[in-house]
């Protein structure tokens, strides 16, 4: 299972794929030059209870700690899994 950035101006996305198929997507706007805001994570659910969302809010955190920068996780599951996860807490704005 490979996650992938995708960027677009303002908008982003952090995309799951099995063997090409798309599993899952967790969108983000940029707000300002310094934090993004998740606002949607979803999961195919032939794909459900893998663990699939948490890995696309881990790949989130590592671009935010690269890039050096905040997210605001205004998504219910994204901030159930910061709120589970001290070890990542470090990225939130």
């Amino acid at each position: 299972m490979n996650v992938n950035h995708k960027q677009d101006e303002s908008k982003g996305a952090f995309i799951a794929e099995d063997n090409g198929e798309k599993a899952g997507e967790m969108t983000y706007s940029m707000a300002g030059t310094d934090k993004i805001i998740i606002d949607h994570t979803e999961v195919d659910p032939a794909f459900g209870g893998q663990g699939l969302g948490k890995k696309m809010v881990l790949v989130a955190v590592d671009f935010a700690r690269e890039k050096n920068i905040k997210i605001l996780p205004l998504c219910p599951f994204a901030k159930a899994t910061f709120d589970k996860n001290k070890d990542i807490q470090d990225v939130l704005f």
